[in-house]
């Protein structure tokens, strides 16, 4: 699997710049305009705190961009958008005939971009770095809650049943956590391990540090916990299948705080109804798109996986949720005005 994993670049620009520096104006001496789409009201008013001090001047809706509303960027060249809803081609295409020349995604990974395709209609895509440590700090809470069976337990003594969980927990000391793709958060996810006394095993196709580096089949095979950290891409997708799957320890744990398709989620619940696998913590799921971030206590869930592995008491599910700190939030609208910036100033990073 040439190139995946450690091969994709990450902007560190900006990060504690504070966004001191004004930005570039018009011959006209007018700011400079940002559309941003899909944005919450926390992001909103970091937004309206932030722009002006760059000198930019921030056109704001909490609707996701499509073609209908491509019209809110007309006179702005840049954009920036969430990653809750899928880019569709169309909508590119009418972000290029209204001006619009480079899109930031407020995410690390671009998979709801197509990016060839926003080239071929002359638009640039960057993304943005937030602190590694949001995911990190979740991803080692979700381990430490599915080996000690938190679901079930909060979930019995919620209802007053105060006896002790029928299968002993596990100590993260005593277990080895395989680490699949070691960019800055997979890093953070290991350095934090090291701390329990876990034996770490990693895998990337681009080895970067002294982790203990080994082939991804032996990295299953070894594993107690498989925790993912690699972007979405052709070759990651269902990266962990029935094939990949069959080949973890008995009882193991799957961590999934990266992307949903990067897990066969038929072929994992498969492995959990069987008593495969020991348990799932899973903060994005394959099928999450229009499910997560909304409200369906009243309805009932479109993914019968979903709802299946939900009601599994050693399944943890979260809805993508992971990054979602005050640092984290900061930075990633600090760093979608600097990308916007930079792109206009004629410094694109690469």
């Amino acid at each position: 699997m040439p190139g995946w994993l450690g091969g994709m670049s990450y902007s560190e620009l900006g990060r504690s710049t504070g966004l001191r520096t004004r930005s570039p104006v018009s011959a006209a001496g007018t700011a400079m305009g940002i559309t941003i789409y899909g944005c919450g009201p926390d992001e909103a008013a970091l937004f309206r705190e932030l722009a002006p001090r760059c000198g930019v001047l921030p056109t704001i809706t909490g609707d996701a961009v499509t073609e209908a509303n491509a019209g809110l960027a007309a006179g702005n060249r840049c954009v920036s958008v969430g990653h809750k809803a899928r880019i569709t081609n169309a909508t590119l295409r009418a972000l290029s005939r209204v001006g619009v020349a480079y899109v930031s995604t407020r995410s690390i990974g671009f998979n709801h971009i197509d990016v060839e395709y926003a080239e071929s209609v002359g638009i640039s895509v960057g993304n943005i770095a937030y602190s590694p440590d949001s995911v990190a700090d979740y991803t080692v809470m979700l381990m430490l809650m599915a080996i000690r069976n938190a679901k079930s337990t909060i979930r019995r003594a919620d209802v007053h049943d105060y006896r002790l969980h029928e299968v002993r927990g596990k100590e993260l000391r005593d277990l080895t956590v395989g680490v699949v793709g070691t960019g800055r958060i997979g890093v953070a996810v290991m350095d934090r391990l090291r701390g329990f006394g876990s034996r770490v095993l990693a895998y990337d196709c681009l080895p970067q540090n002294s982790a203990d580096y080994v082939p991804l089949d032996e990295l299953l095979q070894l594993s107690d916990i498989v925790t993912l950290h690699t972007p979405l891409t052709a070759d990651t997708y269902h990266l962990l299948d029935h094939r990949r799957i069959a080949q973890m320890r008995n009882g193991a744990f799957v961590v999934n705080t990266g992307r949903g398709p990067l897990v066969d989620a038929e072929a994992l619940l498969e492995a959990l109804e069987s008593g495969k696998l020991g348990g799932a913590a899973l903060d994005v799921i394959e099928g999450e798109e229009g499910i997560f971030y909304a409200d369906w206590r009243d309805r009932p869930l479109e993914s019968d996986v979903l709802a299946r592995l939900q009601e599994m008491p050693n399944v943890l599910i979260t809805p993508h949720t992971a990054y979602y700190t005050d640092h984290a939030l900061s930075d990633t609208v600090e760093n979608s005005l600097i990308n916007c910036l930079t792109f206009e100033s004629g410094k694109q990073h690469g």
